[in-house]
C-alpha cells in the first residue's frame, strides 16, 4: 500500500523507521548466521507494516507519544507475522514472495519449518525481556490463534461447501488476532484502562478482517503485475475465501466441485473473468464498506487528536486503495 494513499502524521512517520530497525535487529539476533540470513532476508523484503501502523497511531492516540516499549511491541507483531508466512509458504510450497525467493524453495521443508519457529519464538522472548510477562503471553496466545485459524483452512481446503461464515472464523483467529494483539500491546505500553483496551482491540479485530477480506478479493479481482503473484492462487491452493464463498454461482461451484484440484489454467482463468463479470466486487466492496464503518465505531472514546483521526480514515483509506487495484 503505497504511503500517499494511507493518512500519516509527523510523529508515526518518524517512529516506522524504528520500528524496522528492531525488526531486523531481533530477525538477525540468531547465534547462526544461517539462520539470520533467512529471517533477515524474510523480514527485509517489507510489506505494508499495517500492523504496525495501527499499533503506533493507537499508542499515539492513548498517551501521545511512541515509547522504545511500543516500538518493541509493533517489531515483535510484524516479527510473529513473518514468522507465519514461511509457515504459510511452506503449506503452499510457494517459491516466492515479494519478490524474494521462500526459505523452503531455497533451503528446504525442514530447514523452512526451524526459521519460521524461530521468528515466532523470538517474537515472544524479545516481548518478556524488553516489555513484560504480559506483552509475552498475548503474543503467545496470538500464535495459538493462528495455529487454529490455519488448521480450520486446512480442514476445509477445496471444500466448496465452506460457509462464508467459516472462512471468517478462520481469518479473524489468522489475521484479525495479529491486529487485535498489536492493539492490546499498545493500550499496555500506554497504561490504558480495561475498558480502552477492549474497545481498541475490537478495533485491531475488525480491520483485521477488513484487510483480509480485501486480500482475498485481490487475488481474485487484480492482476498477477499488481499482485506480485499469481492472480487466483487461493482457488489454485484449494482456499475458497469469503468472498469468493458469496459469489459462487451454482455451476461456478460445480466446477470447482469436480476440477479443484485438478484445475487447469484456461478452466481457472475463465472462473476469474466470470466472477469480476459477476457480483463478486460490488458485494464485496460493499460488505467491506460496512465493516469499515464497524471498525471505526469500536474505537474508544478518547481526547481528539491527529492519531485517532488517523485510527478514524484508515480503515475507509485501505478500501479505496484495495478498490484502486481491481481490474
Amino acid at each position: 500500500m503505497p504511503t500517499t494513499t494511507m493518512p500519516t502524521m509527523p510523529a508515526l512517520a518518524d517512529a516506522l523507521p524504528r520500528v524496522e530497525d528492531e525488526i531486523r535487529q531481533l530477525a538477525t539476533s540468531s547465534t547462526l548466521p544461517i539462520v539470520n540470513t533467512f529471517s533477515g532476508r524474510i523480514t527485509a523484503a517489507g510489506g505494508k507494516r499495517l500492523r504496525s501502523v495501527v499499533m503506533l497511531a493507537g499508542s499515539l492516540a492513548l498517551s501521545g507519544e511512541v515509547t522504545g516499549k511500543a516500538v518493541t511491541a509493533a517489531a515483535c507483531v510484524e516479527l510473529l507475522h513473518a514468522g507465519s508466512l514461511v509457515h504459510d509458504d511452506l503449506m503452499d510450497n510457494a517459491v516466492e514472495r515479494r519478490g524474494v525467493r521462500t526459505v523452503n524453495a531455497e533451503w528446504g521443508t525442514g530447514p523452512a519449518v526451524l526459521v519460521g519457529d524461530f521468528m515466532l519464538a523470538r517474537a515472544s522472548q524479545a516481548a518478556l525481556d524488553s516489555i513484560s510477562p504480559f506483552a509475552a503471553g498475548k503474543l503467545a496466545a496470538a500464535v495459538t490463534d493462528l495455529v487454529e485459524g490455519q488448521v480450520l483452512e486446512v480442514l476445509d481446503l477445496y471444500d466448496v461447501h465452506r460457509s462464508p461464515d467459516s472462512a471468517l472464523r478462520s481469518i479473524a483467529l489468522k489475521t484479525g488476532a495479529l491486529f487485535r494483539v498489536g492493539c492490546v500491546l499498545a493500550a499496555h505500553c500506554a497504561e490504558a484502562s480495561e475498558e480502552v483496551t477492549t474497545r481498541l482491540s475490537e478495533y485491531g479485530a475488525h480491520f483485521g478482517l477488513l484487510f483480509q477480506i480485501l486480500d482475498d478479493l485481490l487475488d481474485l479481482a487484480s492482476t498477477s503485475d499488481r499482485l506480485g503473484k499469481p492472480a487466483g492462487n487461493d482457488i489454485r491452493q484449494g482456499v475458497y475465501t469469503f468472498p469468493l464463498l458469496r459469489a459462487l454461482t451454482e455451476q461456478q461451484r460445480e466446477l470447482l466441485a469436480a476440477r479443484g484440484r485438478e484445475l487447469a489454467d484456461a478452466e481457472l482463468e475463465g472462473l476469474l473473468r466470470e466472477l469480476r463479470g459477476g457480483r463478486l466486487v460490488a458485494e464485496t466492496l460493499a460488505y467491506c464498506r460496512g465493516l469499515a464503518a464497524q471498525t471505526v465505531r469500536a474505537l474508544p472514546e478518547l481526547p481528539e487528536s491527529e492519531a485517532l483521526g488517523i485510527l478514524r480514515e484508515l480503515p475507509m483509506a485501505y478500501l479505496e486503495w484495495a478498490g484502486s487495484q481491481i481490474g
